[in-house]
């Protein structure tokens, strides 16, 4: 059939002479597949042309995206991590309220806060963003158990101290002054001889003349000037607590006068066994010397 020949007839206008033109169905046919050809791979280069320059836009899009979340989640990272110091200063808190008030401690175990599920996903599959995202998430599931852990043991302190607010009023819980810790309780060595020797308290220096206040309610129960101490202040708080302030400059107080807790009681000095102007503060507990530190909540 290819070899077969197609006759046209072609009419001019009626002035015109008619011709007739003879070609081969092959040539037909060839042209046609060519022009077919032709358009199908313009537009296969076109569709591919353009589909790449569409996905090279979308892959931009998404890195600048993974960019921006994993600046995101670094920055979320650094909150996380103040969030975890400040939850560990809470704790310590919580430590110190129940080791005062003679409440039972938390088992440390319980204080991991353990928890099951499906294994570790495998991050070497995961993108840098992922990763991140995945670590941020452990964290923030971490510190919201935790702080609700926290709230439920603080909720458990409350209804023990609901009962006990005389006892903490009269429980040395604050800093007696302003200055700086220049000597703490234990063994430590004696300014005058060298010797390592019991100190059984905190030395706190400042200027002379720098307010000193109870730490706790309670009464006067010594006024005087006592050797090494120099002019001391000693308060009676009741539950077995007793606190002493050395060193004074002056008193402010009389024997058998009631304080409350931020009253000033006495003046920084530098009387008795003393190298310079400073507070020797002592708390004692049903007679034996306590680490003042341990006791204090507040911040100066």
């Amino acid at each position: 059939m290819l070899k077969k020949k197609l006759t046209f007839m072609v009419i001019p206008d009626s002035t015109g002479t008619p011709r007739e033109l003879k070609l081969p169905v092959w040539l037909l046919v060839s042209t046609v597949g060519i022009a077919l050809v032709v358009t199908f791979s313009s537009m296969f280069f076109a569709s591919e042309y353009f589909g790449d320059r569409v996905t090279s836009v979308q892959v931009d899009n998404l890195l600048q995206e993974n960019t921006d979340l994993q600046n995101k989640f670094d920055k979320l990272s650094w909150d996380l991590a103040q969030a975890d110091t400040r939850f560990d200063k809470l704790v310590a808190k919580e430590v110190a309220i129940r080791v005062m008030f003679d409440l039972p401690p938390i088992n440390e175990d319980e204080r991991l806060l353990g928890i099951g599920g499906p294994g570790q996903p495998d991050l070497a599959r995961m993108s840098a963003a992922q990763q991140k995202a995945y670590e941020t998430e452990i964290e923030v599931d971490r510190l919201l158990r935790l702080s609700k852990f926290e709230l439920e043991k603080f909720g458990e302190i409350e209804i023990e101290l609901s009962n006990l607010q005389d006892r903490l009023n009269h429980t040395p819980s604050i800093w007696p002054s302003r200055g700086w810790n220049s000597r703490g309780f234990g063994m430590k060595h004696d300014p005058f001889t060298g010797y390592k020797q019991l100190h059984r308290g905190i030395d706190i220096a400042n200027h002379r003349g720098t307010p000193i206040i109870a730490t706790a309610d309670g009464k006067v129960k010594t006024v005087g000037t006592f050797g090494s101490l120099g002019k001391l202040i000693v308060l009676d708080h009741g539950y077995g607590f007793i606190s002493r302030y050395g060193h004074l400059q002056k008193w402010a107080v009389k024997r058998g006068q009631r304080v409350k807790r931020g009253d000033v009681i006495g003046y920084m000095g530098n009387t008795g066994y003393s190298t310079g102007p400073h507070l020797h503060y002592e708390v004692w507990r049903n007679g034996k010397a306590l680490n003042p530190r341990d006791y204090i909540l507040n911040t100066k």
